[in-house]
C-alpha cells in the first residue's frame, strides 16, 4: 500500500517540472511548501486532463465516490488496487472517467523487525519526482458544495520492497502518465501501465521513527538513519 509520501520539491522547481512535464503554464500554487510526511485526508498536489489541456491543483487524499453521502468515507479507500480496479463499484467510473497522477520524489513504508516497525523511505536513485497512479472524484455533499478526492493505485511489489511489504504504488513515467490521463486510451490499454516499477531505478534505506506521526512534516522525515 502507500500510506505516506513526500513532495520536496520547492514551488519554483514544481513549476518548472509541471511545465516541463505537460507544458501547464498557469500553477495556482503560491503558498506552496515542502511537504516531507503527505498523510491520508489532506489536500495533495495532482495533475488530471480535462479534455483539452492539463491541469495541476489539490486533490482530498481518501476517495469518495461520485454516488456517497458520507464525505469521511474516503479514509478507508486511499488505495486502489490496480488488479480489480476496473471491477469494483467504488473505483469502476473514475477508472474509466477520471484518472489522475500524484507528484512525489519519495514515500514511506514500514517494516516489521521483530515486535516494531522501521519506517523505511523509498526513492528514485537520483531523487528525481515521479508520477503515481490514481483516480479522482466530484461528490456533491449535503450542503451543495463539491468535494474533490483521489486514491492512489497500487500493484504488487517489486523485488527491492517485497521483504517490506507485497504492495507498492503504480509509478508512471511522464510518457506513461500522458497515456494514463488520455481519456481516449484503451482501458485494456490504461491497465497494463499498472505494474511494479522497475527496483534497479530505485533505492530505500531506513528513517526515524518520526515520520508515524502526521504532525512532523520537516525534512528530518526522510534522513536516513545513521548506522
Amino acid at each position: 500500500m502507500c500510506g505516506r509520501f513526500v513532495v520536496s520539491y520547492t514551488y519554483d522547481e514544481l513549476v518548472s517540472f509541471l511545465q516541463g512535464a505537460f507544458d501547464i503554464q498557469e500553477v495556482d500554487l503560491i503558498d506552496w511548501e515542502p511537504r516531507y510526511n503527505v498523510a491520508p485526508g489532506q489536500e495533495v498536489l495532482s495533475v488530471i486532463h480535462d479534455g483539452k489541456q492539463y491541469r495541476a491543483g489539490t486533490l482530498r487524499w481518501g476517495f469518495v465516490p461520485s454516488w456517497s453521502k458520507d464525505s469521511n468515507s474516503g479514509y478507508k479507500m486511499i488505495n486502489a488496487r490496480g488488479e480489480t480496479i476496473d471491477k469494483k463499484p467504488s473505483f469502476k467510473e473514475s477508472f474509466q472517467q477520471k484518472r489522475c497522477v500524484l507528484l512525489a520524489d519519495a514515500f514511506y513504508e514500514w517494516k516489521r523487525v521483530g515486535s516494531s516497525k522501521q519506517p523505511m523511505c523509498i526513492q528514485m536513485n537520483d531523487q528525481r519526482m515521479f508520477l503515481l497512479a490514481g483516480l479522482w472524484s466530484r461528490t456533491i455533499q449535503e450542503d451543495g458544495s463539491a468535494l474533490f478526492t483521489t486514491t492512489i493505485v497500487t500493484t504488487s511489489s517489486n523485488s527491492l520492497m517485497e521483504d517490506v511489504h507485497d504492495r507498492m504504488p503504480a509509478i508512471l513515467s511522464v510518457e506513461d502518465a500522458m497515456t494514463w490521463l488520455d481519456s481516449s486510451t484503451p482501458i485494456g490499454d490504461v491497465k497494463e501501465l499498472i505494474h511494479p516499477y522497475d527496483s534497479d531505478q530505485m533505492m530505500m534505506y531506513p528513517v526515524s521513527t518520526m515520520v508515524n506521526s502526521v504532525k512532523n512534516d520537516s525534512i528530518e522525515c526522510m534522513i536516513p538513519l545513521q548506522k
